[in-house]
């Protein structure tokens, strides 16, 4: 029970510690599903706004997510940049979720599967060609945005939340250095599954963010991880031209 709450009455919506770990990252996601479907170039106006608008929503709830700290370790950068180097390493050698799949059903008989469209690579240099300034703020919301912003949403919601509620319902009596197998699997499991183009590595990034969490007991170098990852990985886009890495 809410202790500010009156003897026996229940917790309104809002004053639950679930609501801030858990309504930004639904937010970032609903926003993004309606990526490029409002107008042709909506994409990098959608990123922009879920990336501000959330970014805003964790510093305004920055107190009732205590966990939120940044921390630096060196095995916080070693797992950012091996990872950031096992991603970029296995693209393209192993076929993504949906396609494998697609794989697996062949093979034990059924139809095969229509040839997947290649989906446009997220450039908006390319795309305000006439306008670059314009682009290339797209390109620094993004790259501030997934180095900033996502290492902070995703970490309060995977290994903060999600792992120690199915520890525990009451997760916040959890200690962050708790091992639990299952939550160490379903978390890292639905962190990698959910990133189907790069699963694999997904799945290593899960377990490796959560490693860090658990044996350092917090947050924060799982984050600086999760930010050197997305950092490196970005400036490998950027400086390659590759923007299927964007």
């Amino acid at each position: 029970m809410d202790s500010s709450s009156p003897s026996g009455a229940k917790p309104s919506l809002m004053s639950m510690p679930e609501m801030p770990r858990v309504l930004p990252f639904v937010i970032f996601l609903a926003v993004g599903a309606l990526a490029g479907k409002a107008f042709a170039g909506s994409e990098y106006w959608m990123y922009a706004a879920k990336t501000l608008g959330v970014g805003a929503l964790l510093w305004f709830w920055r107190r009732r997510l205590p966990e939120m700290r940044w921390a630096f370790s060196v095995e916080g950068v070693v797992v950012g940049i091996v990872i950031a180097v096992l991603w970029l390493g296995l693209s393209g050698q192993i076929p993504s979720l949906g396609r494998t799949w697609d794989l697996i059903r062949e093979a034990t008989g059924g139809p095969a599967a229509p040839t997947p469209k290649a989906m446009e690579a997220w450039n908006p240099v390319a795309f305000f060609q006439g306008q670059p300034l314009l682009g290339w703020a797209f390109v620094m919301i993004r790259v501030l945005g997934r180095s900033l912003v996502v290492p902070a949403l995703e970490e309060v919601f995977y290994r903060s939340f999600m792992y120690r509620y199915i520890v525990k319902p009451e997760f916040e009596s959890v200690a962050h250095s708790t091992f639990h197998l299952a939550a160490f699997g379903v978390t890292s499991a639905f962190f990698g599954l959910s990133h189907t183009d790069h699963w694999v590595p997904g799945l290593l990034c899960g377990m490796s963010y959560q490693w860090l969490v658990i044996r350092k007991g917090r947050l924060g170098d799982a984050m600086l991880a999760h930010a050197i990852t997305n950092l490196v990985i970005s400036g490998y886009a950027i400086g390659t031209n590759r923007w299927e890495f964007s």
